[in-house]
């Protein structure tokens, strides 16, 4: 299986997807934000270093659930801004 190289817009993504998680978390332990979420501490660790910028929706929603964040904040820290004319 060919893996095709993430794009710069991606890897931002994940890097804001990864930091949005780290501040949600906030003092509470990866390791118990993982046990909740029913995903391994390293899983939690490569999101919110960037290291796998692009999680599965599952994932995502899990995390979201875990840390008591709606899907919806998640989408507009993640979502390009439009530009108007």
């Amino acid at each position: 299986m060919v893996r095709i190289p993430l794009t710069s817009l991606e890897r931002e993504r994940g890097r804001r997807l990864g930091q949005m998680l780290r501040d949600a978390r906030g003092d509470e332990s990866m390791v118990e934000i993982a046990a909740r979420a029913g995903l391994s501490a390293e899983t939690v660790r490569k999101i919110e270093t960037g290291r796998a910028p692009t999680p599965s929706f599952f994932t995502i929603a899990a995390l979201a659930g875990a840390l008591g964040i709606s899907l919806d904040s998640i989408n507009e820290v993640l979502t390009p801004q439009s530009r108007s004319a």
